[in-house]
């Protein structure tokens, strides 16, 4: 019952305080008023002064006090407290506002969360977890309740930031008459099961990633091209200035056996340098003694020789040779060979050198 019926704000935190508070300057513009509460039952009521006001410019607006059971009377009076202007009986049990959940933890498992807390001392029953979350590109928070003290759902994406946040729920109209809800716990980040500081430091993680791969790529890249390069520097530069070889590895025995004594080298190796030169030559020998065949072939056809020369001495002593030198050929401008001399043959003359 009251006088004037009033407005008030009754809360009952967790059934531990109560807060009642009413609109102190509309209501009451020119007196500050008191307040007092009871929680006894029956004729022998005990009134108790607010404890504790709440001011609005030096206007007492609230009153916080203990819990102390479940049925309330309250009464607001004028100043000096002699009349009463409004009075109210009600259950506090009715106006519990829960408190924030307590030890929330979140379990990943792919693409679903699965969101628990610890249970309340009381009134579970009375009880709903809730659980809203967004991503960076969600606008508006999505919501999903279930039963105190778990909550959980899918469709989660690994790749993105999610921010979390839970709070406790009283039921409407079984538990109580103003659907208080707890205040939010506080909001947490997550992406693929680990915790983050904020969503902005999972983007920078992942454009830090990026960076990172971007770079060895480039350093990659930037020595493959200078490999190409150095091959082709390379190719060009033996093309345009060939390489002079090192007489250190093709006379290798000259430093190695001698120590660079190049005298003493010689000395050791003319032999082997003569036989080489020896057996370039044998080719030459041979096709001297095929000319000198032929040579006696056609001296055979032609008939006996004759001695242009008078080789007195030579005639005298019958010696073979200097008559087979003497032998007239019909070749003109021929070089023959015979028994080591080489013979020049002219139409009218013969020298033999």
């Amino acid at each position: 019952g009251s006088k004037d019926p009033i407005h008030t704000t009754i809360i009952n935190f967790n059934n531990e305080k109560m807060q009642i508070t009413w609109a102190a300057r509309k209501l009451f513009p020119h007196e500050n008023v008191s307040f007092s509460y009871t929680f006894d039952e029956g004729n022998h009521k005990i009134w108790k002064p607010c404890p504790t006001y709440l001011l609005d410019q030096d206007y007492n607006y609230g009153c916080l006090f203990e819990t102390e059971g479940p049925t309330l009377a309250i009464s607001i009076r004028n100043s000096n407290g002699s009349e009463e202007l409004y009075s109210k009986r009600l259950k506090s049990d009715f106006y519990i506002k829960p408190s924030p959940p307590e030890n929330v933890t979140f379990v990943w498992e792919e693409d679903t969360v699965t969101v628990s807390c610890n249970k309340p001392n009381r009134a579970v029953k009375c009880l709903t977890l809730e659980l809203q979350y967004k991503s960076k590109f969600d606008k508006d928070w999505q919501s999903r309740t279930a039963k105190c003290c778990s909550v959980g759902e899918q469709g989660f994406d690994p790749g993105k930031c999610y921010s979390f946040r839970v709070r406790l729920k009283r039921l409407v109209p079984y538990c109580n008459v103003v659907p208080y809800s707890s205040d939010w716990e506080a909001e947490t980040f997550w992406m693929n099961g680990t915790l983050l500081d904020s969503c902005d430091d999972g983007i920078k993680s992942q454009s830090n990633t990026v960076i990172v791969l971007s770079c060895l790529l480039a350093v990659f890249l930037l020595m493959l091209v200078l490999s190409i390069l150095l091959c082709k520097w390379q190719r060009l530069q033996k093309s345009v200035m060939p390489t002079i070889p090192d007489p250190k590895y093709i006379f290798a025995d000259l430093f190695s056996d001698h120590n660079g004594n190049f005298q003493e080298w010689i000395d050791k190796t003319d032999p082997a340098v003569v036989q080489t030169e020896l057996e370039c030559e044998e080719p030459e020998y041979i096709i001297e003694a095929e000319s000198q065949q032929e040579d006696d072939k056609n001296s055979d056809k032609q008939g006996p020789c004759e001695n242009p020369f008078p080789f007195s001495g030579a005639a005298e002593n019958n010696d073979p040779k200097a008559a087979q030198i003497a032998c007239v050929m019909p070749a003109s401008n021929t070089i023959a060979s015979f028994a080591g001399f080489q013979v020049l043959m002219n139409d009218d003359m013969y020298v033999m050198l």
